[in-house]
């Protein structure tokens, strides 16, 4: 076979796999065959047979020659629809990963309830795959359960998944305790500039971390005599810069006080997840956690991550911008109480149930009805701050509902470098958007939107923007290659048309 063929050929068994809901490790295991192996085939880098393609179909219930199809996958859109009926946040994308991470802190069997079935969460799982940790979807695909290794391979670390995962950067803190040295490919995952890691390197050489990078890797050594003897002050209140450090701290044997901490969502089910596991953290919530680390974790812990406070925003734009009457089910609502009072101003016609708690007993949801609203632009800019302000990730998707707007809005997406510059791609759709600086964009309303084709952004929650749009514009859009879609949302667009949109799944033939 061309090489090219063998590299078709095993994406399309990659693809079959995870919709399966199967590691590398199981379909392995259904084979009789060695993970490397199976890595070895979907890379493209194995010959195969066309008897071992037959098994892999069976084993996948998937006939892979005669119904796969190769290439990226596309979204073709019927916008002009109002949306109606009733919607659930699924759990969130960031606490998922953030509590694979934590997982290897664990000696002992941990389950995570209703975990987020995306291709973030299908990346870590090789990666852990790939160095001796088992897991598998148990009760019908609803959970995960995962069970390491007494010792880890880091040298058959899956290099390809985990530089397509930025949230690999969290295996720092979790790592440092388990070995004296080890590799990690560098992280990616969406483009939005440059994205140093130093701040974290701030915090974890306090517990004796130390980190050379070279030709596409991290080499860490530690030094386990290190240990904090003052408070960690971190120099960026970053969500996966807090979450490294309480990775770390949760194993070092003392008390580690953290400052400047992110009290963000999924910082706090970290948090509870680690309460979960023995070590107790006061100051949930706040900008300074009190980490009391024990030095071993061998429990079995079962643990419900919280809903998604940026998907249930997704989600309320959604109904702003095709000017529908949808109820979202599972809102999160500490974490979404500035984005509403903006959309309050604005004039967003809604109402919210009594609060009641998800799962983890600890986060406080409601269900909250939008109603079609006249809105005007707001007064002020409008720009993120760290919890409790307006979510980073929520930025993106006020320029869409600033589009149908009256008036003008200013964005200011401080954070990254180039992710307002993504957004400007609403003007292929009929959006009148300006970008004034990489920074910031002068959105102005409303927008008489018109259909169009076009490459997804390589950004997450900016390709979601877009496709929102696609949606409420009247005519037929295709919006191609949205793998960067499946990272952060399951099921987006089957989703979606349960409540009323005509979004047909595709692929190049």
């Amino acid at each position: 076979m061309a090489d090219d063929y063998l590299v078709r050929i095993g994406k399309l068994i990659r693809d079959a796999r995870q919709h399966r809901g199967w590691t590398q490790s199981q379909l392995a295991e259904a084979l009789a065959t060695s993970q490397s192996a199976v890595n070895r085939i979907e890379r493209g880098n194995q010959n195969i047979s066309l008897e071992m393609i037959a098994r892999i179909g069976e084993a996948l219930d998937s006939e892979i020659v005669s119904l796969g199809y190769a290439g990226p996958m596309h979204l073709r859109v019927v916008g002009g629809r109002r949306l109606s009926g009733s919607i659930d946040v699924k759990t969130s994308k960031n606490a998922c990963v953030a509590l694979l991470c934590g997982s290897l802190l664990n000696k002992g069997r941990t389950v995570l309830r209703r975990v987020a079935r995306i291709e973030e969460v299908f990346r870590l799982l090789e990666v852990l795959s790939s160095i001796g940790v088992r897991t598998r979807w148990i009760n019908d695909g609803m959970d995960l359960e995962i069970v390491p290794p007494a010792e880890l391979d880091m040298e058959a670390i899956d290099a390809e998944a985990a530089r397509r995962t930025r949230s690999i950067i969290m295996f720092l803190g979790p790592l440092l305790h388990r070995m004296d040295a080890f590799r990690l490919p560098y992280a990616g995952g969406c483009d939005l500039g440059t994205r140093t890691i130093e701040p974290h390197m701030i915090a974890l050489r306090r517990f004796g971390l130390d980190i050379a990078a070279t030709e596409g890797l991290y080499h860490a050594q530690v030094d386990h005599s290190i240990s904090p003897d003052r408070p960690i002050v971190l120099t960026e209140r970053g969500d996966t810069v807090t979450e490294n450090a309480l990775l770390a701290a949760a194993r070092h044997d003392g008390t580690t006080v953290i400052r400047n901490a992110s009290s963000n969502y999924m910082v706090q089910d970290l948090c509870f997840f680690l309460e979960a596991l023995g070590v107790r953290v006061d100051g949930i919530g706040s900008t300074t956690l009190t980490v009391h680390g024990v030095p071993s974790i061998d429990v079995d812990v079962d643990y419900s991550p919280s809903e998604d406070p940026v998907e249930a925003m997704s989600l309320i734009a959604a109904a702003v911008v095709t000017e529908s009457q949808l109820t979202i089910r599972r809102v999160p609502i500490e974490f979404l109480e500035i984005e509403l009072a903006v959309l309050e101003e604005m004039g967003l016609d809604h109402d919210r149930t009594t609060e009641y708690s998800a799962d983890n007993g600890r986060t406080r949801l409601v269900d909250l009805t939008v109603r079609p609203s006249k809105l005007e632009a707001p007064i002020d800019k409008i720009h993120p701050m760290p919890f409790p302000g307006l979510n980073i990730d929520n930025v993106p998707f006020f320029a869409a509902i600033a589009a149908v707007a009256q008036g003008q809005t200013l964005i200011h997406d401080w954070v990254y470098d180039n992710r307002a510059i993504y957004l400007t791609d609403l003007n292929r759709l009929g959006g009148r958007l300006q970008l004034l600086d990489p920074h910031r964009v002068l959105v102005e309303g409303p927008t008489r939107w018109r259909a169009a084709e076009m490459m997804c952004p390589p950004a997450l929650r900016p390709a979601v923007v877009v496709l929102l749009a696609m949606m409420a514009a009247e005519g037929t859009s295709v919006l191609r290659n949205v793998y960067v879609i499946n990272r952060g949302y399951e099921d987006l667009a089957e989703r979606l048309n349960s409540v009323g949109a005509q979004i047909e799944i595709f692929r190049d033939i």
